[in-house]
């Protein structure tokens, strides 16, 4: 099985964070964006896995080596891709084309999920879904009476259909797909532009290719600094209800409520943290009440109040804060 992540954008939402950092790298909690995905999909699959694909932007060799060690950690081999142009969906894909041979797993490093991750062998792929409320903004897909994709249709304005694609596509013959992403490519089929997946899964599914939905449990968004906190809350309530204490931490006269992520050398001080609050590496709390909040490493709090708060990492804030969204290298006093 290959793994292919594209993970080139900029992240322009999730601002002031993705100054510094690229957004699949931000930390929630305790964990890289792109890490939380890949460790649950390597975990939900029962097949070993052979290579796992990064389509990046020019990251840097310190991001870089983190995803190769990442791959490494999971038993595959890792590779760094490049996507120096925005150039769509299909395009990202195809910039690891290499990987496109068998079993293959497409998945989109800004979002997170929580499934009962089924592949179903008799059929051509899988393609995730969640049901909304709200389908307009999103890129949805229609089923016939057995269940089997029949249309893909991006942010329909009338109703056609309550099932968003998440962003993960599973497919049996990644051949297939390279096929129909080499014909976009060749003969120009662009929409906004750009190169676009669902135009590749159309073409599959008119040649007679069956595709069937998978569905979530949770979708869960990075895209913003909100969604990003809603996020760091459900991982945490999901994968570590009870708090994931680093054994270097140091905790003088305070409290931490489950659940709770604090990382290595963290010291907190008089003050109590919790319930949702991911505290990063070398971070200090002190004289403080931290909720619901997402605080990255190097952080220096002091008295200070913050609920629903995201604050990136080598920031100093003293005094009275609440519902803070600071990016690295701040300080506030």
């Amino acid at each position: 099985m290959n793994i292919i992540v594209p993970m080139a954008g900029m992240g322009k939402r999730l601002r002031p964070h993705t100054l510094t950092t690229p957004k699949p790298l931000v930390k929630v909690a305790g964990k890289p964006i792109v890490q939380h995905l890949v460790e649950d999909i390597a975990n939900l699959i029962s097949e070993p896995l052979e290579q796992i694909v990064f389509v990046t932007g020019r990251f840097g060799s310190d991001a870089e080596n983190h995803l190769l060690e990442v791959a490494k950690s999971l038993g595959a081999r890792g590779q760094i891709a490049y996507q120096d142009e925005a150039k769509g969906t299909a395009h990202a894909i195809w910039c690891a084309k290499e990987a496109l041979r068998g079993k293959t797993i497409v998945a989109f490093a800004d979002t997170l999920f929580k499934a009962d991750f089924k592949i179903d062998e008799d059929k051509d792929g899988v393609l995730w879904v969640k049901q909304i409320d709200d389908p307009s903004s999103f890129g949805v897909v229609k089923l016939n009476d057995s269940g089997i994709i029949i249309d893909y249709i991006e942010k329909p304005k009338n109703f056609v259909s309550d099932l968003a694609m998440i962003g993960i596509y599973y497919f049996k013959n990644g051949e297939d797909l390279a096929e129909e992403i080499k014909y976009l490519i060749d003969n120009k089929v662009v929409k906004g532009g750009e190169y676009q997946l669902p135009d590749a899964l159309k073409r599959l599914t008119d040649k007679g290719h069956s595709f069937v939905p998978g569905k979530v449990d949770a979708w869960m968004d990075c895209g913003n600094a909100k969604v990003t906190i809603d996020t760091n809350e459900k991982v945490l309530r999901f994968k570590y209800p009870e708090s994931q204490l680093s054994e270097s931490a140091a905790l003088t006269n305070s409290l931490v409520i489950d659940p709770c992520f604090i990382g290595n050398n963290v010291k907190l001080e008089n003050s109590v943290v919790g319930p949702y609050v991911s505290i990063g590496n070398d971070s200090v709390v002190a004289d403080s009440r931290i909720e619901r909040s997402i605080v990255q490493e190097n952080t220096t709090l002091r008295n200070i109040v913050a609920k629903n708060s995201m604050i990136g990492s080598r920031v100093s804030v003293e005094k009275k804060a609440e519902c803070l969204n600071l990016g690295d290298y701040n300080t506030l006093s």
